[in-house]
């Protein structure tokens, strides 16, 4: 048995409720055994005998059934996700400031260098071990500063930066 974390993209968002007691049962008769949730967030805890490919295509189709609209369901190993705990090249920063970003397949070479809308953020990315060749999934880090928001824009002559960062966010 494998243990693994499911991460369910776009649930609980713009109009798309998953309701967690609903994605736990789907995980049980799917039979992924000790299924558990994480926040209300499509964070799915469980394990399983199966291939993680298998897993990830099972999960979509039944929550695709369920939902009525496609789920896209990105699988980790409970040991790749304590890898990349451990490779966090931020792991100075406080976690509420840290965000890890998975990626089922690589994304392009310049994607840190293209990144746009990320002042005040440091982004750093961190291979996934332990795959096969060609298998490589890298994951984007990030570390953000803390913004204070401005109670009312800043007088014309003020800054951005003096409310916080562009744009007085």
């Amino acid at each position: 048995m494998t243990a693994y974390v499911a991460l369910l993209r776009a649930v609980n968002v713009g109009g798309r409720q998953l309701k967690m007691d609903d994605l736990k049962r789907i995980a049980g008769e799917l039979g992924l055994k000790s299924p558990r949730t994480f926040i209300a967030s499509g964070n799915l805890l469980f394990a399983s005998g199966k291939a993680e490919a298998a897993v990830k295509r099972e999960l979509e189709s039944a929550l695709t059934e369920h939902m009525g609209k496609p789920v896209e369901v990105m699988v980790r190993s409970a040991k790749e996700m304590a890898d990349a705990v451990a490779a966090n090249p931020f792991s100075g920063e406080p976690g509420n400031r840290v965000a890890a970003i998975f990626f089922d397949a690589p994304p392009a070479a310049d994607a840190i260098d293209s990144a746009k809308n990320i002042v005040d953020e440091r982004l750093a990315r961190a291979p996934r071990k332990g795959l096969r060749a060609g298998a490589f999934d890298p994951v984007l880090t990030r570390r953000k500063r803390r913004q204070r928001p401005c109670k009312r824009p800043p007088p014309p002559s003020t800054p951005a930066a003096a409310c916080g960062g562009a744009g007085g966010r």
